[in-house]
């Protein structure tokens, strides 16, 4: 079984954080020990036994947080299990379908040996930062489009393959 789990993320508005959390809540609920932290304070991977990265998309890439993680980790993410999940469409489209990583990620996934990727919706709101949040708002496309749900069962799959481990 595994000791210690960091669920970690690259967010700019909060929503990728949120889903990361209810992935750590998740973890924690299956007797896991969990830190949840974003990534940009996480100074290694080496003292946890598995990881969860996530990062909010922005124009087909990750965030660049979590991108920075794994390149800067990707010695001691190779060696232990490793999961990732992508936050982003502003509208049902995760839902409905697999949404398959962007490119950069399903890079990262073959060099580290990465476990699984799933795609969840994303949420943009009124008040969000980024000029590219405020077209997106002034154009009527924002909302809340998670899938507590989904983002649970997955996190569940997770916590399945880790207490077996």
């Amino acid at each position: 079984m595994t000791d210690t789990v960091l669920v970690t993320y690259g967010t700019t508005n909060g929503s990728t954080a949120e889903i990361a959390e209810a992935v750590a809540d998740v973890l924690r609920k299956a007797g896991l020990t969990v830190e949840s932290t974003p990534a940009r304070s996480v100074a290694g991977a080496e003292r946890y036994d598995a990881v969860v990265v996530g990062g909010a998309l922005y124009a087909g890439r990750w965030h660049k947080d979590a991108r920075r993680f794994v390149r800067r980790n990707r010695v001691p993410l190779a060696e232990r299990p490793v999961w990732f999940f992508s936050s982003g469409p502003l509208d049902a489209s995760a839902s409905e379908r697999d949404i398959p990583p962007v490119r950069g990620v399903r890079r990262a996934m073959d060099r580290l040996g990465v476990r699984d990727h799933v795609t969840f919706g994303g949420r943009l709101e009124e008040g969000a930062r980024g000029r590219m949040a405020g077209m997106i708002l002034r154009s009527g496309k924002g909302g809340d489009f998670r899938d507590f749900g989904a983002i649970e069962t997955w996190a569940e799959a997770v916590a399945g393959a880790l207490t077996r481990a």
